[in-house]
């Protein structure tokens, strides 16, 4: 069985990064539904664990998975480290005296547990008197319901809210006036606010340095001579070479052997993205990180018949499909200060033309919508396995990319 797994940012108050939920979508209709869940979480935490290395799928953050009843009395959980996982219960777990006892001696060995899609009735409160967290769904809450159950939570002191699918900045906003503490969605990927005023001096000059680089004109030594010049952008590219994912013999230490190196190809996507993470340092870190593993994850998806070029034009959709959530600026606007290609800009801006298939599989993967993904990806000849490792592979080179930056 190929097995898919997709993850979803958990963020604080702060919008900092807290956690990650992984998700399981590979193969569970292989299985009748009774059993669907709890091979879902088996098999996700054999491959996170144990096969692929959780560092490579959510490096030191904590990993929310969900767990079945059956799941939790059998105390599968005790086998994995209570400083990586929180054990997130199912909402269709009964709090029979069982579960209450399992739960407990998981409190005790020290795991944080979560509640999934959480509706109150009096027969939970003992497991709300056990668990560290609530995870509402924000979106399904009418505001009269949802004042009426964060007032029956407050008896419970110790808790912590977890917003779930909080999709705008606007319903982060709501959510937080409301006493949640973590929030979960993708409202971090979208514009704030499109604003009137003008952008900076700084981001002005780090646009057009952007716009530079990107020139299929520009050739590997005018972008030499951009990161040689600055201190900056050469200090993060001689840091990301020499760091133990590289396992260097010798040390770079000049940008032209760094050229030799990577290549100019990988050199210029390394420009990209160090500009790219300077434009969005008023962001939370995850909006980097999901923009360079998308430029990956869509370059990787490339046609198997395609050209280099395809490849480098997806890296770019990927890469530049977040940026008006970086600047807060509307996506036409800025891609009018782009010399990006038609084809580029067109799937960027309208969402049409021959890549906009490849970013909506993407996005929809994020989501961890994997059979629409697949099904949107049929035409390219890209199988669920492919899938699987090339998200993988994404993850691993946005974790040690952005340690650099």
């Amino acid at each position: 069985m190929d097995i898919c797994i997709a993850r979803q940012p958990i963020f604080s108050v702060h919008k900092k990064l807290y956690a990650y939920e992984l998700l399981f979508r590979g193969g569970q209709d292989d299985y009748p539904k009774h059993l669907a869940g709890d091979k879902a979480t088996t098999s996700l935490l054999s491959s996170t664990f144990l096969t692929e290395g959780i560092e490579r799928i959510a490096g030191s953050k904590l990993c929310f998975v969900n767990f079945t009843e059956k799941l939790l009395l059998q105390k599968i959980a005790m086998a994995f480290p209570q400083n990586r996982l929180v054990v997130e219960i199912l909402e269709d777990v009964e709090p029979t005296s069982a579960i209450l006892d399992a739960c407990t001696e998981l409190k005790e060995q020290g795991y944080l547990l979560a509640l999934d899609d959480f509706l109150y009735h009096p027969r939970f409160d003992p497991l709300l008197a056990i668990v560290d967290i609530v995870k509402i769904d924000f979106i399904q809450s009418p505001v009269d319901s949802l004042h009426i159950l964060l007032r029956k939570l407050s008896r419970f002191e110790h808790l912590k809210l977890l917003a779930e699918k909080v999709e705008s900045y606007d319903e982060f906003e709501k959510s937080v006036k409301l006493g949640f503490h973590y929030f979960q969605g993708f409202f971090f990927s979208r514009p704030e606010k499109i604003c009137l005023q003008e952008l900076s001096s700084v981001k002005i000059n780090l646009l057009r340095l952007l716009a530079e680089v990107t020139k299929k004109k520009t050739t590997i030594d005018q972008v030499e001579a951009i990161v040689s010049s600055d201190v900056a952008l050469t200090y993060k590219l001689l840091r990301y070479l020499n760091s133990a994912h590289f396992y260097l013999l010798e040390k770079v230490v000049s940008v032209s052997r760094a050229i030799a190196f990577l290549g100019a190809k990988r050199f210029r996507q390394f420009v990209l993205l160090a500009i790219i993470s300077e434009l969005a340092t008023e962001k939370p870190e995850e909006l980097v990180r999901l923009a360079v593993v998308r430029a990956r994850f869509c370059e990787l998806l490339v046609d198997k018949k395609a050209g280099k070029e395809e490849a480098s034009e997806l890296f770019l959709v990927g890469l530049f499909s977040l940026v008006d959530a970086m600047l807060d600026k509307t996506m036409k606007e800025l891609m009018e200060q782009m010399p990006l290609s038609d084809d580029v800009k067109n799937c960027l801006v309208l969402r049409t033309g021959p890549y906009a298939i490849i970013l909506e599989a993407v996005a929809k993967y994020e989501r961890g919508e994997t059979e629409r993904c697949i099904n949107s990806l049929q035409n390219r000849g890209i199988s669920e396995k492919e899938l699987g490792a090339a998200y993988l592979e994404a993850l691993e080179y946005g974790e040690q990319l952005l340690k650099s930056f």
